[in-house]
């Protein structure tokens, strides 16, 4: 628990003089600052480290099997072979979805899904190949590390060797997912066997080491405590302190719906932007953190763009995990929604590759683009 000797202003002092906090005072925050203090905290951060700009890009999902090995009590998504939901999606189906992504002027292409055990590991790494080969110029986020752990069971070969091999064929970053809540006895609840909290980050150190950089996620909502959520992101933070290669912070808010873990409320927009807030104050070594709006709610996620958020992630054309799961939001949104949703915030809209490089377009040609550098951020 939270030491009695801290106060609110006290940490608050401490996080405007640049400091790091530590567990116990992230905690404190979490359980006990009112949420439009916590919120002026985190908008203090997200300003310091990215001035006004609300990031967004042009992404499409690919999902090629929802047929999963694991029974994760809260996945929606999943299925068995035999059930009547369940696909297996062809090569000649992924490069059509690849061909209007880029017809779309996507610049990325988000790849995760089922762990089907009757598909070899050359399967998911062809995937990755016929899509580059095809669509040189889109950028492939693939496979989360529960993915990851799963080929080095299929080839019984090492991670570093599995995701080289995936990156000469094209592999660009990895997603985030699959980190769920890294608490031992809350994640062998809700996703007995599944990659464990060591093989997680083992995985992205070892993502890092290649060069390769990945998002982390934290899915909150379900039966963890807030002091789960604060040892998740210590554990994130301690990563980012070895290798610096993760990019983007996502936290994920449970969607009970159609999951056998449908008794469960879902977050109130209060708790996201709670749980927003507190990652953005506590994750002191990450530049950007994203609010999720599949997921979080489209009114919710704007709000957010003010208690820490710089990014609202982007148009996600066929995005079916979350929806399965009960999501409400919109399939898909335009990138003129998008940048009225960033506007009306009072952001500034920014298009994004994968890599935080800014995307330039013309109006003459609003499906091609060219990728710029860095953007240089005026502090407010």
């Amino acid at each position: 628990m939270a030491s009695i000797e801290f106060t609110t202003q006290s940490i608050s002092d401490k996080v405007r003089s640049g400091h790091r906090l530590s567990l116990d005072e992230g905690l404190h925050l979490h359980e006990h600052a009112d949420l439009f203090t916590l919120g002026k905290l985190a908008n203090f951060v997200r300003e310091k480290k990215n001035g006004n700009v609300g990031y967004y890009n042009v992404n499409v999902h690919l999902n090629p099997t929802n047929v999963c090995v694991y029974r994760c009590i809260f996945c929606a998504f999943r299925s068995d072979l035999k059930d009547p939901k369940a696909y297996l999606m062809s090569d000649e189906q992924i490069l059509h979805r690849a061909k209007e992504a880029e017809g779309r002027g996507a610049t990325e292409m988000h790849i995760v899904g089922g762990l089907h055990h009757q598909m070899p590991y050359d399967w998911y790494l062809n995937i990755v190949r016929i899509v580059h080969n095809a669509h040189p110029n889109l950028h492939l986020k693939a496979f989360t590390a529960v993915e990851w752990e799963w080929f080095e069971r299929l080839t019984k070969r090492p991670v570093g060797d599995i995701l080289q091999e995936f990156k000469e064929a094209g592999l660009g970053s990895l997603p985030g997912g699959g980190a769920e809540i890294f608490n031992p006895e809350v994640r062998d609840i809700i996703c007995e066997h599944k990659a464990d909290t060591d093989n997680w980050l083992r995985i992205h150190r070892a993502a890092h080491n290649l060069g390769l950089r990945s998002n982390a996620t934290m899915l909150y909502g379900h039966i963890e405590k807030p002091h789960h959520r604060l040892e998740h992101l210590e554990k994130l933070r301690e990563l980012q302190d070895e290798t610096g290669g993760f990019q983007t912070f996502i936290p994920l808010a449970f969607h009970p719906e159609n999951t056998r873990m449908q008794h469960i409320t879902k977050p109130s927009a209060m708790v996201d932007l709670r749980v927003m807030a507190i990652s953005r104050i506590f994750l002191d070594n990450f530049q950007h953190v994203k609010a999720y709006w599949v997921m979080m709610g489209i009114k919710t996620a704007q709000v957010a763009l003010s208690f820490g958020a710089d990014d609202i992630d982007g148009t996600v054309v066929h995005e079916k995990i979350y929806h399965d799961a009960g999501s409400d939001t919109p399939q898909e949104m335009t990138v003129t929604e998008i940048q009225r949703l960033i506007t009306e915030a009072g952001r500034l809209p920014v298009e994004r590759d994968t890599l935080y490089n800014q995307v330039l377009r013309t109006e003459a040609a609003p499906n091609a683009f060219k990728i710029g550098g860095k953007l240089a951020l005026a502090q407010v």
